[in-house]
């Protein structure tokens, strides 16, 4: 997933990025023929209020930190450091007010207006690590450290949440109980706390004991059921986290592919769905993958996912000329759990959209974590 300058594919892939602009770091804003990836952007830019907060998708009710920070890491990418510095000064004034109030940490959820829904915050691990990761980018590219009260706030807090046996409790849900270690938020943890540390070490431990399937070679997402043990996210980004994570972990996620009629389009569209159900093209997970296909120097494969994702952007009801992505293909399930909310196949989605452009401009917003010299006796993939 990260940043490097976008080089000319044409010869082996029968198309040239058309570059725009570069930020510090030589990340190049591209667009391909035929592509709105600017029209994109455009929508993105103009989901987020005076407050700073964007919703989660277009003509919904509820914010999401995870939403927010993906948001904030697109700006930085694109070199607008003022509009990550609105989101970042909206979490900045809500630090002693709710941050800062026990268990600690941001509400996952929230309205426009900033007040977490209901008044009841549930504090995820997942959605504080991926603000914190956002945070990182931020002091790396904008070459400050403006927000360092909040990122040793954050950096803290997910500190304080592990656990004896190295893993990391999930938060707090409304009434402060402690929410159960799930692998994704230990995951996002690992990336968002700088360096290697005890902590890191420890939590690898965790990895190694609890969730890694020694057979499969793969890291299990849900432990007490069976059917639903691996999730395609651990598979991406346990690739883009990992030194020297093995390539054969993509090519697993191919339990995940499946091709669906789009809703919206009435396209056949292939992509990767959230679990072994396959019942619909999950936007923002394929196009986590294609950032990791990238990482992995597949570039056929980015580009093949890309072209997918390409065939379900709509045009926003709401602002002219700007293109996104509704959160999946078409009405599915999560999980074996119940039928995904009504319009998330339908209405322009922040997360699905975010990902999209991250592959486009080969942004990988987990690069900063990559250099963690991870000692090989604690590489338990390696064993």
């Amino acid at each position: 997933m990260k940043r490097s300058v976008i080089k000319s594919f044409a010869s082996f892939l029968g198309f040239v990025f058309f570059v725009s602009g570069c930020s510090k770091d030589g990340l190049s804003k591209s667009s391909l023929p035929g592509v709105k990836v600017d029209s994109v952007y455009v929508w993105l830019d103009n989901m987020q209020h005076t407050n700073g907060l964007l919703l989660s998708s277009e003509g919904g009710r509820y914010v999401s930190t995870y939403d927010n920070a993906l948001a904030a890491l697109t700006f930085i990418s694109y070199g607008d450091f003022d509009k990550a510095e609105k989101i970042f000064n909206f979490f900045e004034g809500k630090l002693e007010e709710e941050f800062f109030q026990h268990p600690g940490g941001f509400a996952q959820m929230r309205t426009i207006d900033g007040v977490p829904v209901e008044n009841r915050p549930h504090r995820w691990l997942g959605d504080n690590a991926w603000l914190l990761i956002a945070l990182n980018n931020y002091h790396h590219l904008a070459n400050n450290q403006k927000y360092q009260k909040l990122t040793n706030a954050l950096t803290n807090w997910i500190l304080s949440l592990q656990d004896s046996d190295g893993g990391l409790w999930g938060g707090y849900d409304a009434n402060g109980k402690k929410i159960s270690k799930i692998a994704e938020g230990n995951m996002d943890a690992f990336n968002a706390i700088p360096g290697y540390t005890a902590f890191h070490q420890k939590l690898l431990a965790h990895f190694k004991t609890v969730r890694w399937d020694r057979r499969d070679k793969l890291l299990i997402a849900w432990v007490e059921n069976p059917r639903y043990k691996y999730a395609l996210d651990l598979h991406s980004w346990g690739y883009c986290l990992f030194e020297d994570y093995p390539l054969a972990i993509l090519n697993k996620a191919n339990r995940f592919l499946t091709t669906q009629t789009s809703t919206k389009t009435q396209k056949q569209v292939t992509g990767y769905c959230f679990d072994e159900d396959r019942d619909a093209v999950w936007f923002e997970g394929t196009g986590q993958m294609a950032v990791a296909w990238t990482k992995a120097k597949k570039e056929r494969k980015a580009r093949k996912y890309l072209q997918e994702m390409e065939k379900n952007l709509i045009p926003s009801p709401g602002f002219a000329g700007a293109y996104a992505l509704p959160y999946v293909s078409n009405p599915g399930t999560s999980y074996g759990g119940e039928e995904l909310w009504s319009g998330a196949d339908t209405n322009p989605a922040v997360a699905a959209t975010v990902w999209y452009l991250f592959g486009m401009l080969r942004f990988d917003p987990l690069e900063l974590g990559y250099s963690k010299q991870i000692p090989e006796a604690d590489k338990f993939w390696r064993k």
